[in-house]
């Protein structure tokens, strides 16, 4: 088994590692790696609906969708990741228990209460601090788990502190739930740098075979494509989201305004406004340019700047518009 402990923090380039390994190294391999801020979205999720936009965007918080299922996740520095590639003679199947059974082992030792709970958690005292997931393709699987060692607590629970109300889609949802740093939890307090080792030493014990593996130029070239062409993108991350209906009701000084889209792919495909406001010129002008646009920021920003919303909004701003709408 390959043993791979980079030290890339970029969460567009990581979440390349993770696919490139699966798809396009033949043996099974063990990696340890970090991510700067960012959240990790499940494949199968609507990710405005996972994450708190404004302060995502006011902490410049990286946003990726990841291969495997499952809920979001928050990485910072002081989050180690893991992640196990295995190929089977037999067609593989979810097994939790199995992958997550060597930081079960490393934390025990450390004297740690860690242990497996629901579905693919790992916890302290009934505090969660492993999320974990998988991917399978006929008989080659990959797993992947975060490991909250050091992390800022804040950071999680804004970044992932999103208004369900909002959005009406058949998405998995993330379930909340309480959190907690290895570190609390040490007799002796080690470094994250010390764990990482402890964990990547016991693997190399525990496992036939191991051997050391950087990764090459050519490695790191085929992983920058996959990043720039999947990772990196707005189609992905954001486009790729269930279809939802979005809605929003807010109050200005011009009165309540109320918003619905219809979203597909990430595009409005219909924009409805209500509200008890008055006018001076027809809104369905407002509507219709907003139809076709991503069910983004920037984007409608851009869009809203070449109306005076105040002609068609009495007493709004396109502030209000866009509040609404996110």
């Amino acid at each position: 088994m390959l043993c791979i402990q980079h030290h890339f923090t970029d969460p567009y380039f990581n979440l390349a590692v993770d696919e490139y390994i699966f798809k396009h190294i033949d043996e099974d391999c063990f990696m340890l790696w970090r991510n700067d801020n960012a959240i990790i979205v499940g494949k199968h999720q609507n990710t405005l609906a996972e994450i708190n936009l404004d302060f995502v965007q006011e902490k410049d918080i990286k946003v990726v969708r990841r291969m495997s299922g499952g809920g979001a996740v928050y990485h910072d520095l002081g989050n180690l990741n893991f992640t196990f590639t295995k190929t089977n003679k037999e067609p593989s199947k979810v097994d939790f228990h199995h992958y997550t059974r060597p930081i079960l082992d490393v934390l025990q030792n450390l004297g740690v209460n860690a242990e497996f709970q629901g579905r693919n958690d790992l916890v302290i005292d009934g505090k969660k601090f492993s999320g974990n997931a998988e991917y399978i393709l006929k008989n080659k699987i990959l797993h992947h788990g975060t490991i909250l060692f050091s992390s800022h607590m804040p950071d999680i629970s804004g970044a992932l502190k999103a208004n369900p109300l909002k959005f009406k889609d058949k998405a998995v949802k993330s379930i909340p739930k309480r959190v907690t740093n290895v570190m609390s939890h040490l007799a002796q307090p080690i470094s994250l740098d010390e764990f990482t080792d402890k964990v990547m030493a016991h693997i190399v014990a525990t496992h036939d075979d191991c051997r050391p593996y950087t990764l090459t130029e050519n490695d790191i070239k085929a992983i920058e494509k996959i990043r720039d062409e999947k990772y990196a993108t707005w189609e992905w991350n954001f486009g790729s989201s269930p279809n939802y209906n979005f809605q929003q009701c807010i109050r200005t000084e011009g009165g309540t305004l109320e918003m619905h889209l219809d979203v597909h792919k990430g595009v409005i495909e219909q924009c409805r406004i209500f509200g008890d406001f008055f006018t001076t010129k027809d809104i369905s002008a407002i509507e219709d340019t907003l139809v076709g646009l991503r069910h983004d920021k920037k984007v409608i920003r851009k869009q809203l700047n070449k109306f005076d919303i105040s002609r068609y909004f009495h007493n709004m701003t396109a502030d209000d518009l866009m509040s609404a709408m996110f």
